[in-house]
Order: structure tokens, then C-alpha cells, then sequence
């Protein structure tokens, strides 16, 4: 177990950490704390890179109260840790031509202005390679070694003109003064840059929106960039691409033609592209190219759970599909010359921990364990696939957690709501979460309302602009399908959600304060202009396209009436709010004025604000405590 955040028992209340501010909510009793500490101890573990050498891993876990990059040297072994700061550091990769060096990102308090360093793994002394008035967004290793590419964009602070666009720089990382750009390209939807295989040329997307994006490549030595996908009356999204081992196409994932994201391959000189999947019904949401095995890893989105699929890389053959345990996977990554691909996978019961499977052998191995000491995860509840129907007659599904047996008559119901909106409730890891439904026995529902993702392209369009509350409306309909519910108790509601579930949560409470007992709100939205208004420039395009232009006078008034700031008055259930302060993504002001409106108007309200966090709670000690008013406010409030 880490390094406690708690007092000694003997102690009568948790002091908090000292960079939240808290308004308004009562003080948390040590006792409670203790009950909570084993549900908020599991160390989750990410895939990060294979060794280019050895069958050696990086990973990030948890170090006491952030994510850290560690070596793990075999299957089982103790990770070794790589980083070590009050910063957390997701994302590194090891120099593909030694592994005696790795990239990685880091940014100070959650603000998500990431720098890019490199660390050199046997002195673990660390340079940085990139501006620091400037936000990486991207970076890769060319192949073999000795070059990266990296993307930057200004930040607000340091951008007086609001003008979004994005640096393209390459580096050789050994050799910081070697840094050039070789291209500034206008917007901030650039991602996902990847070299040939010769290293000559570049891929990468240009995201308009979630639904629309196209592909270009670039010539690393001029800079000279041409687009590769066609224009389209459709809205046409690509995926991440990578280059085939000749450079001659590029493989990726499209909906071209479909509802659903396909494995596609792309000649660069021309032709019609080829659709390597055609027969599934459901998104190839990641994928992987091993030129060494001769092997494409692909994995698919289907119901929510992840399903890891190979095809031969010289037929496109599917090849038999690996058993693995009901859950989402991500990180995929072969290992380098060898049939051995590595992966995350989470699940109800686990919080996730790297595995590898070997095509040769079919063999599968665990590298990791993030179980928490004090708590069996083995009894967390499984989700079911609930469904129902909207105002318009339109399915909505979504996961019921129920609660065990144990727990008599009609159990009061948490509607815990995904932020994006294009995101999705899938079958993972619920952490502290399961201590409301294992402990104290709350039905939890997790709805996918209309604008998520994993149910194709024309469901994902369903909230946009003008049908921004028929989203909401989806919530109505899922109270009706609780009250229907013999085990579930209609008149003991709680909604609760962060970043968009934070905005939807907040119009749950606008327009449904009389079928709920109260609401918890998440660096949420409460109005749209303010929002649109503040969020990064680098963001502030894409998000036009979701919610609408808050400078056409039209959609301006449109978005006002909307907002949950505008009828704030309409709010009459218990709120808890909580911010971060150096939030990017939703500013803080965001909560601080629905907060100060519902003070106003004698609604009660409880108000965190985090000093040293971004969009949500990444720092444990700030995250316990969070989850420790959560609980008690559910006592007062839901449960009592």
C-alpha cells in the first residue's frame, strides 16, 4: 500500500489537502476516510513502450499521488520508477534505436501544457526539448532512431491574437540545438504524426470535428505537406494512420461509406481504397503494425467490451481470435522482432494492469498487478446492458451496476453521466466508484444519451447545435425506465458527471429537480458562451463544430437559453460542485458562477476548488478527499 494520505485514527476529522479551497461542505470525519482508503489504493498500470532490445516494458503507475513512468524488467517484476515529481507523466516512449533514452510528456497542475523531455534511463537526468510558452500535442520516434517530430501550439497566456496553429518541429532528442520547424500549420486539430519507415515523410490528421478529419502527408526535409484522402460530400472521419512498410499506402481506420470505423487501406499514388474489414458491424477503434511478425493487431469496439483481433499482413486475412476477459483494452503495442503484442486491459475487477499475448505460442501473460491490498476486487459488481426508449422513440442503452443481494427492497439510484460528449460508458474499471454500490448499496446507471460514441456516426450527430437537449431528454426518458424498475427506487436519484456529463448533470437539475434528490457537477459547463469564450484557443474550433458558434448572434442566443446558468433559479436540489483551477478545457469560472448563482438564490451547494489540478480530481490526496465529500453528500442527500 502507498504512502497514507489519512491522520492517525486517533484523530477525530481528515484535514484537507492544502491546495483545495472548500466552501459550504462539512468536514470529513477520519473514520469515513478509513473506510474509503481501500476503494482509492488501486494502482492501475498503462502500457507505454517496448524495450527496442529486450523484452522489457515501460509503464506509468501510480507513485503516492501521481502517475509516474516505471521500467518493469519481467513479467511480475517490481516496476522500477523512471520519473518522480509531483507532476503526473502518462505518456513515453523509449528511443527505438537503443532504449537507453525515452520521451515523455509532463505539464504543471493539470493544465495540460505539456513539454516534451528526455531522460536518459541509467542517470535519469532529464533535458527538455520543447518551448516553454508553447502546448505539445504530439510527438513520435522515427523508426530506427535518432530523429523525433513534435507538435506544439500556443497557449493563451503567451497568445495574445487567439490565433490557433500548429508548429511541426523535428529533433534529434540526443541533441536539443538540432531542433527545426519544418512547418506551421493553421489550426489546432493536427495529431497523430508518424513517420515512414524511411523516415523521409510523415503522416498525420487533421481533425475538423469528432465526425470529420482527413489525412495528409508531409516531407520531412521541406516541409511540403499534400492531402491524401478525398473530398467528400460525407462526413468522413479517419483514424490515427500509419505507413505501410513500402511507403506506398497508408493503413487507417474510416467510416467512409459506413456507420462504423473500418480498418482501410490507402494507396498514396492513387486507386480506390481497400476496406480490410468489411464485415463488422461495430468501430476498429486501435490497431498496430508488426512489419517483423507480419501482422496486423486490431482491436474492436463491440457492445462497449474490446475484443483484440490479428490479420496477416500480406493477405489481410483475419486470423483466429486470442480468449481474453470481458473489458476495454488500449495501448497496443508490438514488441520488436517478435510475435509478442502488449496491451492494458480494464475491466469491472480490475483497474487495469499490461498484458501481452504471443501469436507463436497463443500464449497470454500478465506483467502487472494493481490490486488494491485491502479490498477484493473479485466481488465488484458486473454491468448489463440496460435499454430504453427517448422522447422520439429513439433506443438509448446504457450499464446498470447493481448492487449485492444483500441489500434489501429498492435500492436508491446514482445516473453517473460520460463526459465528451463523444465518449462512451463501457464495461471498465469503477474504482472509488464501487464503494456506493458494494458498500452502501446504490444502484448505479451509466447511460450512453444520444452524441456518444461506439453506435455509429449518425448517433454521434444526434446532440449537435440545435438538438443539444434532446440529449437531455434521454435522461428524462432513463427516469421513467427507473421508476418502471421493481428493484430500483424512483423517489432516490442522484445525477452525477463530469466535463459534459458535468453540463449534463447540471441540466438534469434544471429541468428534472422534482424526480431527483440531488446532483454532483465536475468541472461541468454551465454556459455555453462563457465556456466557448475561455477555453483554449488551440481547442476552441473543434468545439464550435460540437456545440455551435457562439459569435452568430443566432446560436449566441440559442446557447444562452440552453445553459443551465440562465435558469439556475430552476435548481432546487443539493448541489456539489467541484473545479480545478488551471483547467483548460472548462475553465473553473465555469463552476465558480453557477456556484455563486445558487448561493444567491439559497439552494444548498458545496463547492471544491482545486489549486493545483486541471480538468478533474489526477492527484490522490485531492481525490480521496473529493470522494469523501461525494459520499457524505450522498448520505445527507440520497441516502438518508
Amino acid at each position: 500500500m502507498g504512502t497514507s494520505t489519512l491522520p492517525s485514527r486517533a484523530a477525530e476529522l481528515l484535514e484537507p489537502p492544502v491546495n483545495l479551497v472548500i466552501e459550504g461542505a462539512p468536514a470529513v470525519p477520519a473514520e469515513l476516510a478509513a473506510k474509503l482508503e481501500p476503494y482509492g489504493d488501486f494502482r492501475a498500470h498503462q502500457m507505454l513502450s517496448w524495450h527496442p532490445q529486450r523484452r522489457e516494458l515501460l509503464v506509468s503507475r501510480r507513485i503516492v499521488a501521481t502517475n509516474q513512468v516505471h521500467r518493469v524488467s519481467d513479467p511480475g517484476a517490481n516496476p522500477e520508477p523512471l520519473t518522480d515529481g509531483s507532476d503526473a507523466v502518462d505518456v513515453a516512449r523509449f528511443d527505438p534505436a537503443d532504449g537507453e533514452s525515452f520521451l515523455f510528456l509532463r505539464a504543471h497542475g493539470g493544465s495540460e501544457a505539456y513539454r516534451l523531455f528526455r531522460e536518459e534511463v541509467s542517470t535519469k537526468s532529464v533535458a527538455a526539448l520543447s518551448p516553454e510558452a508553447e502546448r505539445v500535442s504530439d510527438f513520435d520516434w522515427a523508426p530506427h532512431g535518432g530523429l523525433a517530430v513534435y507538435a506544439t501550439q500556443p497557449l493563451d497566456r503567451h497568445n495574445p491574437a487567439n490565433q490557433a496553429v500548429t508548429t511541426v518541429h523535428v529533433v534529434d532528442p540526443a541533441h536539443p540545438e538540432s531542433d527545426r520547424v519544418i512547418a506551421k500549420l493553421p489550426g489546432g486539430g493536427w495529431s497523430d504524426f508518424r513517420f515512414s519507415e524511411d523516415g523521409r515523410h510523415l503522416c498525420m490528421t487533421e481533425w475538423i470535428s469528432i465526425v470529420q478529419s482527413s489525412l495528409w502527408v508531409m516531407d520531412v526535409a521541406t516541409g511540403r505537406k499534400r492531402r491524401v484522402t478525398p473530398r467528400s460530400r460525407e462526413q468522413v472521419s479517419y483514424g490515427p494512420a500509419r505507413f505501410s512498410k513500402d511507403g506506398k499506402a497508408l493503413i487507417t481506420t474510416s467510416d467512409r461509406g459506413s456507420e462504423f470505423h473500418r480498418l482501410v487501406y490507402l494507396p498514396l499514388a492513387g486507386g480506390k481504397p481497400r476496406v480490410l474489414t468489411p464485415k463488422l458491424a461495430f468501430d476498429v477503434e486501435d490497431f498496430d503494425i508488426s512489419f517483423d511478425a507480419k501482422r496486423i493487431a486490431f482491436v474492436t469496439n463491440e457492445d462497449g467490451a474490446s475484443a483484440l483481433r490479428f490479420m496477416d499482413l500480406a493477405t489481410f486475412k483475419e486470423l483466429p481470435r486470442p480468449p481474453l476477459l470481458r473489458g476495454v483494452l488500449h495501448g497496443l503495442r508490438w514488441r520488436p522482432h517478435s510475435t509478442e503484442v502488449g496491451f492494458t486491459l480494464v475491466s469491472a475487477r480490475s483497474a487495469g494492469d499490461v498484458f501481452t499475448y504471443d501469436l507463436d505460442s497463443n500464449q497470454t501473460t500478465r506483467w502487472t498487478n494493481g490490486r488494491s491490498p485491502a479490498v477484493d476486487s473479485s466481488s465488484f459488481a458486473e454491468p448489463r446492458v440496460v435499454k430504453w426508449k427517448s422522447f422520439d422513440g429513439l433506443e438509448v442503452s446504457g450499464l446498470l451496476y447493481s448492487p449485492p443481494k444483500s441489500f434489501e427492497g429498492k435500492r436508491p439510484v446514482i445516473v453517473y453521466i460520460h463526459g465528451g460528449p463523444e465518449s462512451q460508458s463501457r464495461p471498465g474499471f469503477l474504482g472509488r466508484l464501487n464503494y456506493f454500490v458494494s458498500e452502501l448499496g446504490v444502484a448505479m446507471v451509466f447511460p450512453n444519451v444520444r452524441g456518444s460514441s461506439g453506435f455509429g456516426k449518425s448517433y454521434v450527430k444526434l446532440d449537435d447545435t440545435w438538438n443539444r437537449e434532446h440529449s437531455v431528454k434521454d435522461i428524462g426518458a432513463l427516469l421513467d425506465w427507473i421508476a418502471a424498475q421493481p428493484e430500483l427506487d424512483a423517489s432516490r436519484i442522484m445525477v452525477y458527471g463530469g466535463s459534459y456529463g458535468g453540463y449534463m448533470t447540471l441540466a438534469s437539475a434544471v429541468h428534472f429537480s422534482g424526480r431527483i434528490k440531488s446532483a454532483v457537477d465536475i468541472v461541468g459547463i454551465s454556459n455555453f458562451v462563457t465556456f466557448l469564450e475561455h477555453t483554449e484557443t488551440y481547442r476552441r474550433d473543434l468545439r464550435r463544430v460540437e456545440y455551435g458558434d457562439e459569435r452568430d448572434p443566432e446560436m449566441r442566443a440559442f446557447l444562452e437559453s440552453i445553459s443551465p446558468l440562465t435558469h439556475a433559479e430552476r435548481i432546487t436540489v443539493p448541489m456539489l460542485v467541484a473545479s480545478g483551477l488551471n483547467d483548460p478545457r472548462v475553465p473553473y469560472t465555469e463552476g465558480e458562477q453557477i456556484v455563486a448563482n445558487l448561493k444567491q438564490r439559497g439552494t444548498p451547494v458545496w463547492y471544491v476548488l482545486a489549486k493545483d489540478e486541471g480538468h478533474g480530481f489526477a492527484r490522490k490526496p485531492n481525490a480521496d478527499y473529493l470522494f469523501c465529500l461525494a459520499v457524505q453528500f450522498a448520505k445527507a442527500t440520497l441516502l438518508e
